[in-house]
């Protein structure tokens, strides 16, 4: 009976034993093993940011090779986003700068001293006309500093006071006439500062409007800003067309960045970030921005490093690894 007992302890108390034996020597993580899996954690999450074309790849850069390459870097933050109307318009000679000179009498001319495209000083003779009812010469003068754009005498030519001679215009200042979009006419104002360009091998000047007009062209439905332009060496000549860039709205956001930190991969806006010596991209979405800047609404927190200059080298580098061996170093 006993022998019996026990073996009946022994088939089933045996296996609750155990268990409780097991479960008993289950402790909680060591402090060690804790730090270990808030590590695994953070990096899954660092993962998660990543897009899944990017596949985790990384560039290594020794700081020793930044400057070689031109690769900077800057801390992501807030900054102001600014918005831009640009403005197509087109240089003209201002009315109080042109001179129209006459003959004063009818008669014959003798003599012309000045053709198109000289420059010319108030007072200084252009012409010379025999006059028909005295038979004496007397000389056609300019009227102000400036440029003669037309000259309609001819040597031994009859002319009479009707008749054009010259016409001389004062480039030295000139207008600039922009044409104002109806959806940007609420933010142009006169004083307000613009950037004027005509493209490649032109100076950018910052002016400010000098004069908007009250109307509204009734072809173009678009208003019109005046801006006065100094031009001593005559660069700016009339009938040039011109791009103004005005500001018209300011915004504060919590990432912005230049645009030449965004790169393209598969496609898709990228930003290099920084670990250290560790480069890797990180997709973006970009909200609003300008030609110098982007609004980043996620991929880039702010404190983060991330490359602002020639990411295009570590593109070129991670490319490699992907189409190549797998990763760039």
């Amino acid at each position: 009976m006993r022998r019996f007992c026990k073996e009946i302890l022994r088939t089933f108390l045996m296996p609750v034993f155990m268990v409780v034996i097991l479960l008993g020597g289950c402790s909680p993580l060591s402090e060690k093993e804790d730090h270990d899996a808030g590590r695994e954690h953070d990096e899954v999450l660092e993962h998660e940011h990543m897009h899944e074309a990017q596949r985790g790849d990384t560039v290594v850069l020794p700081d020793s090779l930044l400057k070689e390459f031109g690769i900077r870097t800057a801390v992501a933050g807030p900054g102001i986003l600014k918005g831009y109307a640009y403005l197509p318009g087109e240089v003209v000679i201002p009315s109080s700068a042109l001179a129209h000179v006459h003959p004063r009498f009818p008669g014959i001319v003798k003599e012309v001293f000045r053709q198109t495209g000289d420059r010319v000083h108030a007072g200084e003779t252009l012409a010379v006309i025999e006059s028909n009812v005295s038979l004496t010469d007397y000389p056609v003068r300019s009227r102000i500093d400036g440029v003669v754009t037309e000259m309609h005498l001819v040597k031994g030519e009859m002319v009479d006071e009707k008749d054009h001679g010259f016409l001389v215009a004062d480039l030295s200042r000139v207008w600039v006439y922009l044409k104002i979009y109806q959806k940007d006419l609420p933010y142009v104002r006169e004083g307000q500062g613009v950037l004027l360009s005509a493209g490649e091998g032109f100076p950018v000047v910052a002016e400010r409007i000098d004069y908007i007009s009250p109307l509204i062209d009734a072809f173009t439905r678009t208003g019109q800003a005046r801006i006065v332009l100094q031009n001593e060496d005559y660069r700016w000549m009339p009938g040039l067309f011109v791009s103004g860039k005005v500001e018209v709205r300011r915004k504060r956001v919590d990432v912005l960045i230049p645009r030449s930190a965004v790169e393209r991969l598969e496609d898709m806006p990228v930003v290099f970030i920084r670990r250290g010596d560790r480069y890797f991209p990180r997709m973006i979405t970009i909200g609003l921005e300008n030609d110098e800047y982007v609004e980043v609404l996620e991929g880039v927190a702010p404190g983060e490093e991330y490359v602002t200059e020639h990411g295009f080298v570590l593109k070129a580098e991670l490319q490699k690894g992907l189409f190549g061996e797998g990763h760039a170093h």
